[in-house]
């Protein structure tokens, strides 16, 4: 769709051959270090943590749970995460996703359901010297500051022009 690139696929091809799966019905106990894929299914009662400088990718099932922070650059989430995640290129939000905690995203995809119990931060983590020096000037201006905090985030779309009001019965 719109500036979506069609090489920077977020899926478990770009990881062949180094995909690990924590199945349903696992517990695992501490963090988890990972470079490659990592599907979970099951439960992580620790942080999961990608290797510095990878393209790593974390999918979490709607049964999956993990109770820790996630820093992992490429996640899709599905099921529930007690903790803050941290990503440096794209997140993604299915349907069933809760998430209690703050979210660090670059670009974000959050599908209606999805609940954040928290706060969503963006981190342009690629700024150029331009526009930093831009920015500096701007929030010298004034000071301003994004923060969505609500025990549930959720969107509807409507068309512009459209009356939505209901009629009486």
């Amino acid at each position: 769709m719109w500036g979506k690139e069609k090489g920077k696929k977020v899926d478990f091809d770009r990881h062949a051959g180094k995909t690990t799966m924590v199945a349903k019905g696992t517990q695992i106990t501490g963090d988890i270090r990972f470079e490659g894929g990592l599907m979970v299914e099951g439960v992580v009662k620790g942080n999961v943590i990608a290797e510095a400088g990878s393209e790593s990718l974390i999918r979490l099932s709607e049964a999956g749970r993990v109770e820790g922070d996630i820093s992992v650059p490429n996640v899709v989430i599905n099921g529930t995460v007690n903790g803050d995640v941290h990503s440096s290129e794209h997140i993604e939000l299915a349907s069933k996703a809760v998430i209690n905690g703050t979210v660090h995203y670059n670009l974000i995809e959050m599908v209606m359901g999805a609940s954040v119990n928290g706060s969503l931060v963006h981190a342009n983590l690629a700024k150029s010297p331009e526009v930093e020096a831009k920015g500096a000037k701007e929030k010298a201006g004034k000071e301003s500051k994004v923060d969505f905090k609500a025990s549930s985030i959720t969107s509807e779309l409507t068309e512009p022009g459209l009356d939505t009001k209901q009629s009486p019965a």
